[in-house]
């Protein structure tokens, strides 16, 4: 038998989503996301609790409208799992959901708007000791980036994280860790070792894959 040598992990920030540490030689967690309407509060429910059944330790949920977030309030109430709040465009339901208590904001700040509503958010995540998750991915990259690189590469996904850091960095938030998506296994690893020698927050791994399959 060969003798391996222990993993060398760099280091990085620490956060908690709920009571999962994340980060920092944390144990590795899994998470997954719902592929049901949130609206759906039983259907969603139920598969969050299926979810954690089989070994999920995070929850993502598409949180997409102001009825979304309403019914994330119900869903937060029924489940023990930690839920992070998927989140696009607008600041509002941000807003709305931290005060349902989520876990985690799945919010890209380059994405909600100007200066002023970026802050709110930021300001909101920190009163509450909420992290903040920056997710980049391959499929859908900013235009500009498009243009630039041709196509989704590790430094036109590494451009796009390091924007959105940017914004936390400029508001000292440093509780936040960044994903990095991509279809291509490969691509996915090689902006992480970029993005690892740029960044020291936490890193979610991702692959596309949500829901329970039967």
């Amino acid at each position: 038998m060969h003798n391996q040598a222990p993993i060398q992990r760099r280091k990085s920030t620490r956060i908690y989503v709920g009571n999962v540490p994340i980060g920092d030689g944390a144990p590795i967690t899994v998470q997954s996301m719902t592929n049901t309407r949130t609206t759906d509060v039983e259907a969603t429910v139920n598969q969050i609790k299926a979810l954690e059944r089989v070994g999920a330790d995070i929850v993502r949920v598409s949180v997409p409208t102001m009825d979304a977030a309403e019914a994330f309030k119900l869903i937060k109430q029924q489940v023990s799992v930690p839920l992070v709040a998927d989140i696009h465009f607008d600041y509002r339901i941000a807003l709305k959901v931290a005060e349902y208590g989520v876990d985690c904001l799945r919010i890209n700040p380059g994405n909600i708007g100007n200066e002023e509503r970026i802050r709110m958010v930021v300001d909101c995540a920190r009163d509450k000791n909420i992290p903040i998750r920056i997710g980049v991915n391959a499929g859908s990259l900013e235009k500009d980036l498009q243009e630039k690189y041709g196509e989704p590469t590790p430094q036109a996904l590494l451009e796009s994280a390091m924007r959105h850091v940017d914004h936390l960095d400029r508001l000292n938030f440093e509780q936040f860790k960044v994903s990095v998506k991509a279809s291509d296994v490969f691509l996915a690893v090689e902006s992480y070792r970029l993005l690892a020698k740029t960044d020291r927050s936490a890193a979610a791994f991702g692959d596309h894959r949500s829901g329970r399959r039967a």
